[in-house]
């Protein structure tokens, strides 16, 4: 354990006031991590570096671009072993987790380096004679990007990777739960030879992040905002990048919804509700929240799935033997127990289950109604409703009754059907046939409703993290009313 210092400006610096904050390891409660603790001061320092930067970096060609961020990609992989150390000290991460993160990460960061040459305009016919009109995208400037704990490299990485490969210059708050990964990839990416200013990195203790967060977005410097994390945050700063008349991506919280149809297939559907909703204890904005079964599929498929539950134990993922590890913290477990009770005292008939402290194996709970508190609110943890449908009309209704709208899944071998289905579900992402937590680099990410909105992927990212600008080109002829 060392102490860990922000990156501003291309150097490893102590908060200005030397204050410092722990993560301590949610299992063993000892401290895993002493970060920077960044004052409002540290966070103007870094917008400040990143204006400065701005405009070399966004005149800096593609081909340069390109080849930063692909050898960020090589140098993140590299630390591969560094970060499963760190996401299974801070938060309690299993190895096959946290290797996951390392690659989807590398193909986010490859993905963003193709783009560098997709950035287009077109050519626009104009109404004036002697005009040619462009359409036109350029860097916006400043990006303040904020990533979650969970997901901590694969979300860190999709935070800062389209705005640097677009030309912008990034400030990317850590989390306060993961503030060593988030070091690490920070230091992978800027080992790939981005120059000074280009991406800087603040770290702070849990009860500074309103004010640090807040004056960020109001600095004049800071352009676009992208945040992935829960709908009470997300609300927050959606509402403080408005009142700035800022644009802002926001990634936030799901409640996904598995539709199994009559003539599901039952093992398929089995191995993906439980990949979906357990990988990573859960704690995963696309898990499987609610598995929604129509007519009489519902006793084959819970007979079945009842099986792989009671196969997926918890346990200290320092020691690797079990195929679920830590939550994230104790209350983040104690909230998960007050869910199952509820319902279990509601009439819904608990399916496996057990475990302590923050080590929680895999629950289900069949039969859950609308007035289990499980029914509407997001677990983020390791357990899944089981619903009762009597007809997909009631199915399609039960999925759209959440304030949520991220991820969801149709299983049906009518493939027609599934599809028609799969329209009427209020969701930015579905699944035909396979589980909801699916991400890939270059597809469009995002949801609906308190879900979010903005996508991240490909090349709907650009657009997210540009400004479309409209250029003519006139031959000096007046065509004028006056």
């Amino acid at each position: 354990m060392k102490n860990l210092d922000l990156y501003i400006d291309g150097k490893h610096v102590a908060a200005s006031n030397n204050a410092t904050f722990e993560r301590k390891n949610p299992v063993t409660g000892e401290t895993v991590t002493i970060a920077a603790a960044a004052s409002l001061d540290d966070a103007a320092k870094a917008v400040d570096a990143a204006a400065r930067a701005f405009p070399a970096w966004s005149e800096t060609g593609p081909a340069e671009r390109r080849k930063m961020l692909l050898d960020a990609a090589a140098s993140l992989t590299g630390r591969a072993d560094d970060i499963v150390k760190a996401m299974g000290e801070e938060i309690g991460a299993t190895e096959g987790w946290a290797r996951f993160n390392v690659m989807l990460a590398s193909n986010m960061l490859i993905e963003a380096a193709s783009l560098t040459t997709q950035i287009k305009g077109e050519i626009i016919p104009s109404n004036r004679p002697g005009s040619m009109a462009m359409a036109v995208r350029q860097p916006a400037g400043v990006v303040l990007a904020m990533a979650p704990w969970n997901a901590p490299v694969i979300l860190g990485i999709r935070s800062i990777a389209t705005p640097l490969a677009c030309g912008n210059t990034v400030v990317m708050k850590t989390s306060e739960l993961c503030p060593r990964t988030h070091a690490l990839i920070i230091e992978a990416v800027a080992q790939g030879g981005l120059p000074d200013g280009v991406l800087n990195a603040i770290s702070n203790a849990p009860e500074d992040a309103p004010a640090l967060v807040e004056a960020m977005i109001a600095n004049p410097a800071v352009r676009r905002i992208n945040f992935t994390g829960s709908t009470r945050v997300g609300k927050v700063i959606g509402e403080l990048a408005g009142r700035h008349l800022k644009p802002a991506l926001l990634e936030l919280g799901g409640k996904a919804p598995m539709i199994l149809l009559e003539d599901a297939d039952v093992d398929a559907a089995v191995a993906a509700a439980g990949f979906g909703a357990y990988m990573n204890q859960g704690q995963i904005c696309m898990s499987t929240e609610r598995i929604i079964v129509v007519g009489s599929v519902g006793d084959t498929f819970v007979e079945a799935f009842s099986k792989k539950v009671a196969q997926l134990t918890a346990g200290d993922p320092r020691e690797g033997s079990s195929p679920l590890g830590s939550l994230v913290n104790l209350s983040a477990a104690e909230r998960i127990r007050d869910l199952i009770e509820d319902g279990v005292a509601k009439g819904a008939k608990l399916i496996a289950g057990g475990g302590k402290g923050t080590i929680l194996n895999a629950v289900a709970l069949d039969y859950v109604t609308p007035d289990m508190r499980l029914y509407t609110e997001e677990s983020f943890g390791p357990v899944v409703s089981i619903i009762r449908a009597g007809s997909v009309d009631e199915a399609v209704r039960i999925a759209n009754d959440s304030e949520f709208g991220l991820s969801s899944a149709v299983f049906s071998k009518d493939i027609m059907r599934a599809m028609s289905v799969a329209k009427r579900i209020e969701s930015g992402i579905c699944h035909i046939n396979g589980p909801t937590v699916h991400d890939e680099a270059q597809m469009p990410f995002g949801g609906v409703k308190a879900s979010g909105y903005g996508r991240f992927g490909g090349n709907w990212g650009i657009a997210e993290f540009t400004e479309l600008r409209w250029i003519t080109i006139q031959d000096g002829t007046p065509h004028y009313p006056i």
